[in-house]
């Protein structure tokens, strides 16, 4: 028998690219084992947002590589966004590695893994230049939410983000891919189609045979037969047009949620980020959502310790998040990456302690803010797709989202899994909210 494992690390497009190579391992005789000591091939699918995720990569590989020493017979592959930044450095630090695969090669893999199961080792693919899309079977997550990628890279080159050296400029997938794969994904069940993107909203501006933007495809997608719900990430803020906001509002099917991450809310700190927006812009970029789309939910990304930030300058944040009503953010400490601009002022790092507590704060101001966003919602009657169903704490509860995004746990004996249900707000977390199935 031959049974892959795959450990898949970060973004929702990583977790993408291992459905992709789940599929190919197919067609070369592989199953999908959950179990790593199962497996003779394993993969590592690797996340470089931050130094943390690259040295959990590195202790995970530790041990696969001390079974092969003690002759496991067992074949080690290196791949995602780690892997197209380090490349042949990886081999120092892990000579049992098999083959190291970048981002821009994932169409590859089933020639690569034929050579090293014939003998090959230390095989090395990590081309600048994307290699080229192959019409190919995905073996999706069983899951109701498909992921759909639709742009890869990013143009933008903030002064923090890896991303550019990664995962490359940005590059469109053609709609009639796109349109396929979420045709296949709903005849398989789906019940939510989410189009992913560093930069989702500056879909279709590299083609140069057409005029076809993220607004053109919802509306094709939307008009696609079904019950089901569409989302997008991730927007940047000045590609969120007019046109694109009046789509969002107009289609049925398009879920009222934006992901904008803004980063920080000093306008000074922006420009060092190389953000092409200050904090008056994007005001009026995340207020006009909001105006425009009813009971829309506005999620936002922020990084704490940016190189040279002030005290001040980061309080502006914590109000940025208050006034904007913010529903949810994520966060995170600044960590330098290599390559990146930023990594270059090491004479401007904030303390490690210091930004610890800066991001202890700014968590404080995010639960405030996730709080007051869920207890809106008390009372009113929402539609909730359910996701899962468990035992929690001896009690029978599904567990879904709204068309906002907001979690619902939702007592329930039966396993209401991939279906549509009313529910009735009764109460909010900080998470979460509280809700009771509508008869």
């Amino acid at each position: 028998m031959k049974r892959v494992f795959i450990d898949t690390m970060g973004c929702q497009m990583n977790k993408s690219d291992t459905e992709r190579m789940l599929g190919m391992l197919s067609y070369l005789g592989y199953d999908e084992t959950k179990e790593p000591k199962d497996a003779n091939l394993l993969i590592i699918n690797t996340c470089s947002i931050r130094q943390l995720s690259e040295d959990k990569a590195f202790s995970e590989i530790g041990t696969w590589g001390q079974w092969k020493k003690r002759g496991k017979d067992i074949k080690i592959v290196f791949s995602g966004c780690v892997a197209q930044q380090k490349q042949r450095e990886i081999f120092k630090r892990a000579p049992y590695v098999d083959l190291v695969i970048g981002t821009h090669n994932i169409y590859q893999l089933p020639d690569l893994i034929k050579r090293i199961e014939n003998g090959e080792t230390r095989i090395c693919e990590c081309p600048d230049i994307p290699y080229g899309e192959k019409d190919i079977e995905i073996k999706r997550v069983k899951s109701v939410n498909a992921w759909i990628p639709i742009t890869e890279g990013c143009n933008n080159f903030c002064t923090y983000c890896i991303v550019p050296y990664t995962r490359g400029r940005e590059r469109s997938r053609l709609p009639e891919t796109i349109i396929k794969e979420a045709k296949d994904a709903l005849s398989q069940g789906f019940k939510e189609i989410t189009l992913l993107g560093q930069n989702v909203d500056s879909y279709g501006k590299d083609f140069k045979d057409r005029e076809y933007r993220l607004a053109d495809l919802l509306t094709e997608l939307n008009a696609l037969e079904g019950d089901f719900w569409i989302r997008f990430v991730t927007s940047y803020p000045t590609d969120i047009t007019d046109n694109l906001i009046e789509t969002a509002v107009k289609l049925d099917k398009v879920c009222e949620y934006f992901h904008i991450p803004m980063q920080s809310g000093s306008s000074e700190v922006l420009k060092k980020m190389n953000r092409r927006y200050d904090r008056e812009t994007y005001a009026k970029i995340a207020n006009k959502v909001r105006e425009m789309v009813p009971d829309v939910t506005i999620t936002s990304d922020f990084i704490a310790g940016f190189p040279g930030e002030t005290e001040e300058q980061f309080e502006e944040t914590l109000t940025a998040m208050d006034e904007l009503n913010l529903d949810y953010s994520n966060t995170a400490a600044y960590s330098p990456r290599e390559k990146t601009v930023a990594a270059k002022w090491t004479d401007l790092y904030i303390p490690e302690d210091v930004k610890t507590e800066r991001l202890r704060r700014l968590n404080e101001k995010n639960m405030e803010c996730c709080l007051r966003s869920n207890q809106k919602f008390v009372g009113r009657e929402l539609e909730v797709l359910i996701e899962n169903f468990e035992n929690h704490k001896g009690k029978n509860v599904v567990t879904g989202r709204t068309r906002n995004n907001k979690i619902v746990h939702i007592p329930c004996e039966k396993d209401l899994t991939g279906h549509f249900v009313k529910v009735k707000i009764i109460g909010a977390k900080t998470w979460y909210i509280n809700g009771e199935i509508i008869d």
